[in-house]
């Protein structure tokens, strides 16, 4: 199976937020990895590896070296969430016809996709079990529910513009009339408890079409939430086939970057702070020694990018812009929404051509406004150089995105060779310690 293949397998899996990490999770599992809890002392050894998480929605694990040895931190941050939408408290709106469910936009979600498309929820459930509170993971995993379009008989402005009303338009059928609390039953009856015992949920919806790899030489992804979980995936590859003799390897994964990252769980969080603090904290390390080896540390932020669109080149720079299936795409931006400068991409152009990965390059254009990554929010409280790459891919924020097959190879290679090293700063030399 190509890592293409397995990747498709993964995204396929990750039907919400809290399955991706859990998946994550029996990875690192499967390699050894010791979980350790927030609310819990530490005692971090050398030649160990270890992760944590925050609020089941974000993971970081890392790898330490001899503790003698170590010189800086590599650090490779990607993101666990997408736009979908996301099912309220009230869930139920029922009428004498009609069930639907009472959802809201999660992040910037292109949203005339979700329409007339099989759709079902997944997430986090809490319970009331032998009188605790316990979360449980559920994913409904059946053709539960679709959003239908309005006939162009009833709307003639259908293919003339027309703006969707998340609160009229976007709302989920799930059947005829079938009274109130139809969600929570529906709950009880898939985990097998009372439906008094269920307390509250994060749900979201999912589209139910499977990802495939597919083209004249199999050379695309297509699948829901390519962005970001495509580097979440090859990241994680990377982290678990390298180690560094000199630095700490970090595998970071954050929620709610499409909705600005500013939660508990975000990168705009102390999550990362913390665990490299309690890291070097376990090692007998001072504060000020800590933030001596941030600062001669290295972050690499991996969120895809936008490939050109085959009928609208005209929304591209004429001279950066990047194509799938042409290397991982380093990403620079003037007002700094992508943190990339000449140093950090002067090495992750190093790390490319050491894990013989092409690169290429994005810019927007200076007349459109583009996005931005959680990458410029971590540097407010992170020191280390960073760059911002990504997967080249179109659709990014459908329900259903496409990438190139061959770039999944290409990043899993450039991030290998980074987490097989240790990036130094040495007055104006960078160097790169095998």
């Amino acid at each position: 199976m190509s890592n293409a293949e397995k990747m498709v397998k993964f995204l396929n899996g990750c039907h919400s937020v809290f399955h991706a990490v859990a998946l994550m999770e029996k990875q690192l599992q499967e390699e050894g990895f010791t979980e350790l809890f927030e609310n819990e002392d530490w005692t971090v050894e050398s030649n160990r590896c270890y992760y944590v998480k925050r609020n089941n929605t974000s993971i970081i694990a890392f790898k330490v070296p001899e503790k003698e040895q170590i010189r800086s931190i590599n650090i490779v941050a990607s993101h666990s969430d997408s736009p979908t939408f996301k099912i309220k408290p009230v869930a139920d709106l029922t009428d004498p016809n009609y069930s639907r469910l009472n959802v809201e936009v999660y992040g910037g979600a292109i949203l005339p996709v979700w329409l007339d498309r099989p759709l079902s929820a997944a997430g986090r459930v809490i319970v009331r079990e032998n009188g605790v509170l316990t979360s449980k993971l559920i994913d409904f995993d059946e053709n539960l529910a679709m959003i239908p379009n309005v006939a162009i008989h009833q709307n003639r402005e259908i293919n003339n513009g027309y703006k969707w009303n998340p609160q009229v338009d976007m709302i989920p059928l799930v059947g005829l009339e079938k009274g109130p609390d139809f969600l929570n039953g529906k709950i009880a009856e898939k985990l097998g408890i009372d439906r008094k015992d269920v307390i509250s949920y994060d749900l979201f919806m999912y589209l139910r079409e499977p990802g495939y790899v597919w083209g004249q030489d199999q050379e695309f992804i297509s699948a829901p939430r390519l962005d970001d979980l495509a580097c979440a995936y090859t990241s994680l590859q990377a982290f678990k086939k390298a180690g560094s003799a000199r630095a700490v390897n970090i595998f970071a994964v954050f929620d709610n970057e499409e909705v600005g990252s500013r939660t508990r769980q975000g990168m705009g969080s102390t999550f990362l702070q913390d665990v490299i603090t309690r890291i070097f904290g376990s090692f007998g390390c001072s504060d000020a020694q800590t933030r001596a080896i941030l600062s001669n540390s290295f972050m690499v932020s991996a969120d895809n990018a936008h490939a050109v669109h085959p009928n609208h080149p005209e929304y591209y720079d004429q001279g950066n812009r990047c194509y799938m299936n042409r290397g991982i795409v380093i990403k620079r931006h003037a007002a700094q929404s992508y943190v990339t400068d000449a140093v950090s991409e002067a090495v992750m152009k190093e790390m490319c051509e050491r894990g013989k990965a092409p690169y290429q390059f994005f810019a927007n254009r200076s007349d459109v406004r583009g996005g931005g990554t959680q990458a410029s929010i971590a540097s407010f409280n992170i020191p280390s150089m960073a760059v911002d790459i990504g997967l080249p891919q179109l659709a990014m924020h459908s329900c259903f995105e496409t990438g190139g097959s061959k770039d999944v190879d290409y990043m899993i290679n450039a991030l290998k060779r980074f987490y097989s090293c240790a990036v130094v700063l040495d007055g104006d030399k960078i160097v790169i310690l095998d």
